[in-house]
């Protein structure tokens, strides 16, 4: 299964490959949107999140969640044209990031390693995962993490219609926030698919897109040491890291934190969470 799993992956990798390339190619030379070249906007690091009172109602009558200031009016972020590929920071901050869970087995190791650091991530989860598996969005609330969309069953976007996406994000984030306690503000799209419908949608649901800047290509198993050597040859200020949490045997991808995190630290490097910059 997992094989099968893989190969399908491998194919719609190849699929996306050029669209991927060239968003990316076209953020960094040009940003985060029209005007003049300049570089990708940055995403602002911050705390951990705080809880507001759960309305059991509140997603579906005000799908636009609100920003970071309570007295603030809840307000759409903009529409993008390119998802955001780097973060700001006082010195050597960077984003770890995990995609694909939350994973009963391999996400508490994962969390259990971050707690013991004292280091907080993102999660990028999928609906349908995270429907068995609320304990541990609850869990990821009460430590400090932040919880992402990653649509509820990992399709390519860039294949489904306007109908589909928003169902694959509407449903995710309606789980998000029953298990959370609040809907989640960022959003990813699966294999890094990213068109004018992931993006439209994603904002009028009140979310930011957030890419990667060092891909660990952990799903494909490389072995522990090659994901340590990614993340610490890619490592440097603003830097976003993607690895997984679920898809497939992750347990690679738990050596290697555990490996590379407090090398991270040790060398002066800030782990920290997006904040949601108010434009």
């Amino acid at each position: 299964m997992e094989k099968d799993q893989l190969l399908t992956r491998r194919t719609l990798l190849t699929g996306v490959a050029a669209l991927g390339a060239a968003g990316t190619a076209g953020a960094l030379a040009a940003g985060l949107g029209d005007g003049p070249a300049k570089p990708p906007a940055p995403v602002p690091a911050a705390g951990p999140p705080q809880r507001s009172p759960l309305k059991p109602s509140a997603y579906r009558l005000k799908p636009l969640t609100g920003y970071d200031a309570p007295s603030a009016a809840p307000r759409r972020p903009p529409v993008r044209s390119e998802p955001i590929l780097r973060m700001t920071g006082r010195g050597r901050t960077m984003l770890l990031t995990f995609d694909d869970g939350p994973h009963p087995e391999y996400t508490p190791e994962i969390l259990d390693t971050l707690a013991e650091h004292k280091v907080h991530a993102t999660f990028f989860v999928c609906g349908e995962m995270a429907e068995w598996n609320r304990d541990l969005l609850a869990r990821m609330y009460d430590e400090g993490h932040v919880v992402g969309n990653h649509t509820w069953s990992h399709p390519l976007l860039t294949k489904l219609s306007q109908r589909r996406i928003r169902s694959e994000m509407e449903r995710t984030s309606e789980v998000v926030e029953a298990a959370y306690g609040e809907a989640p503000r960022w959003f990813r799209a699966p294999y890094g698919a990213w068109n004018r419908d992931t993006f439209q949608l994603g904002a009028e649901l009140g979310m930011e897109p957030l890419a990667w800047t060092v891909d660990t290509l952990d799903w494909t198993t490389p072995g522990t040491g090659t994901i340590v050597d990614r993340v610490e040859e890619g490592a440097g200020p603003g830097v976003v890291v993607l690895s997984h949490d679920a898809g497939g045997n992750r347990s690679q991808s738990v050596r290697a934190l555990r490996r590379y995190l407090p090398e991270l630290l040790d060398s002066g490097y800030h782990l920290t969470v997006p904040r949601r910059r108010l434009i």
